[in-house]
């Protein structure tokens, strides 16, 4: 029982971030319907301004992380602006393609610049590196309390922007129905780079936890947990804001059940099952609900 304790606090730690990449996907696709299979590296770039700014300019975590943010939502606008914004009454596949292309672009700039090899993170301050010792075998590392304490506020300021803000009203009638939402006055484009701008920042974020957490960056990271993230999002019913949240907990659970329980080599494996599952019993998601197109 100690065992399974222990690693669903792991899992909460890694679903947060999980959660967070997963959010960006949905708020995308609830908006223009698009797969930004680029977010994943958006990630990637996160986790390497984060680094650049403990290192190189001798930032504080806090301050790195807010340097990231802030990067990775100009750089979400930037690739809105350049790479889908001139597509958007073309098909879909080309958007698609092009979403891929964004991916290997950003994967090998940053190989040019930083080299293929990985980076060690700085190590953390004492307080974050302090554990909690609840019984000889649960224990509550202070990297995973501040994982958890700043994805849980990004999260929360993400819904009250969402729920109580213009922009946030905005983006929830132009996902319902863009042309309605254009008629009564709302700057559509303006929306979706706002959107592109949140969803960045916040994987973006989740880049410099990853660093934290596991301690290494590498210019080719950001392939396995944007697509891990995808799985989350349509696992809890892509589009849908609290599915991600839900979809990215239980992603991160059971990736960490199936590690801690001996089947380490089995866990990507069983995460993308997952899916495939998923797609065959209930293609809408956990929270999505089944809805006729009509012709």
């Amino acid at each position: 029982m100690e065992q399974l304790i222990q690693q669903l606090i792991n899992g909460l730690a890694l679903g947060s971030i999980y959660a967070l990449i997963a959010l960006g996907y949905t708020m995308i696709y609830g908006i223009i319907q698009l797969i930004n299979f680029a977010h994943g590296d958006i990630f990637m770039v996160g986790a390497f301004v984060g680094y650049a700014g403990m290192t190189t300019l001798r930032l504080n975590f806090f301050a790195s992380l807010a340097l990231a943010i802030i990067t990775c939502l100009l750089l979400g606008v930037l690739i809105e602006r350049v790479a889908y914004k001139p597509l958007r009454k073309q098909t879909r596949l080309a958007v698609l393609i092009t979403a891929i292309g964004m991916s290997f672009l950003l994967e090998y700039t940053m190989m040019y610049f930083v080299g293929p090899d990985p980076r060690a993170y700085p190590a953390l301050p004492d307080f974050m590196r302090a554990t909690i010792k609840i019984t000889d075998n649960i224990v509550i590392t202070g990297a995973q309390i501040l994982i958890l304490a700043v994805s849980i506020t990004l999260m929360i300021a993400l819904q009250l922007i969402v729920r109580y803000t213009r922009i946030g009203k905005a983006m929830r009638a132009v996902s319902q129905d863009p042309d309605a939402a254009r008629l009564q006055g709302i700057n559509v484009d303006t929306t979706i780079s706002f959107t592109f701008a949140i969803g960045s920042a916040l994987a973006g974020a989740a880049g410099v936890l990853v660093g934290v957490y596991y301690n290494s960056i590498n210019p080719l990271m950001g392939i396995l947990p944007g697509l891990k993230a995808f799985v989350a999002a349509v696992l809890g019913g892509i589009g849908i804001i609290p599915g991600a949240l839900l979809g990215g907990f239980l992603i991160g659970g059971v990736e960490t059940l199936v590690a801690g329980y001996g089947f380490s080599s089995w866990k990507d494996a069983v995460v993308f099952a997952i899916l495939i599952l998923i797609l065959i019993l209930k293609p809408s998601g956990l929270l999505g609900k089944n809805v006729k197109e009509k012709v």
